[in-house]
């Protein structure tokens, strides 16, 4: 057994499809294939389902892959460190994210540059469950989400909060006259007004279907996405309203748009950056938290 018949193995899993995991591990198919033959027999374990095409992976398979992922992250820090060591921080770090939080990520990435200005970035835009998911199997190095404290401490991560700075109304002021002032307003006031907002299945948007519920009132939704730019552009040319968490967007994004505050109660769920416990942290993840804790 070797670290590249597990990193295929993490590769397949992630990918769900042979031809993919290989383009994924720099092989061909074919030596992927023969490759992970070659583990299950020195094993003496069947790991993979196949039929024609990959079909999951046998209960055997499931317990291995655990082991896997944990051996090719440290394997990846270890590589990473080097680097580090050699270079300075370098490298490209992984975050997943919420599509509405109450931060601006462009804006904290680009604090941190000033400090580690080698550190790239790749952002997966996920759902909060996807995101704790993504965090556990390491397919991500940090998250920026909506999280249950219990469980975070019950995982070990390490945490630092994001104020809850509240909801916030975008409109523009010619399409939507009405909703002009500066007194905060009460979601029983947003009765009929139409809204543009993120899918039901967005813990932001659950959040908020929950206390219109506790309001008495059925939002009139003429927009539901998960794109953040396509609920922006909406609200810009007047088809609804935007609620969005306060410290999202930044004020160049807004235009001509008028913000207001709106009174609901603050969110069950904490809003953090989340990275593994120390030792299980890849050494970008642990630079980049020590950067930006205490900047949010």
């Amino acid at each position: 057994m070797d670290i590249k018949q597990l990193t295929y193995l993490v590769n397949l899993e992630r990918e769900r499809h042979f031809g993919r995991a290989a383009e994924a591990s720099f092989v061909s198919q074919p030596t992927l294939s023969m490759r992970l033959k070659n583990l299950e027999r020195e094993l003496g374990l069947s790991l993979i389902n196949r039929s024609n095409n990959f079909d999951g992976f046998t209960p055997e398979g499931e317990r291995v892959l655990a082991w896997a992922r944990e051996m090719v992250s440290v394997y990846q820090g270890l590589k990473l460190e080097v680097e580090s060591l050699k270079h300075g921080v370098s490298g490209t770090l992984r975050i997943g994210v919420v599509p509405q939080c109450s931060i601006s990520l462009p804006e904290l990435l680009k604090a941190v540059s000033g400090r580690y200005p080698q550190l790239d970035y790749r952002v997966a835009v996920l759902s909060a469950d996807q995101l704790l998911e993504a965090l556990n199997s390491h397919t991500v190095d940090a998250g920026i989400g909506f999280f249950e404290l219990a469980t975070l401490r019950e995982l070990h991560f390490q945490a630092e909060r994001v104020a809850d700075k509240g909801v916030e109304l975008l409109y523009h002021p010619q399409q939507f006259p009405q909703l002009m002032g500066n007194e905060p307003l009460t979601l029983g006031g947003l009765a009929g007004v139409p809204l543009c907002l993120a899918e039901p299945t967005r813990y932001f948007r659950r959040y908020l279907d929950g206390h219109f519920r506790e309001a008495g009132v059925t939002p009139r939704v003429v927009l539901e996405t998960t794109s953040v730019f396509q609920l922006l552009q909406a609200t810009q040319v007047g088809l609804g309203c935007l609620l969005s968490p306060v410290g999202q967007l930044l004020p160049g994004m807004t235009g001509e748009l008028q913000r207001r505050v709106i009174s609901v109660p603050p969110m069950s769920r904490q809003a953090a950056i989340v990275i593994a416990e120390p030792g299980r942290a890849t050494p970008l993840a642990q630079h980049f938290f020590d950067a930006v804790r205490g900047s949010v």
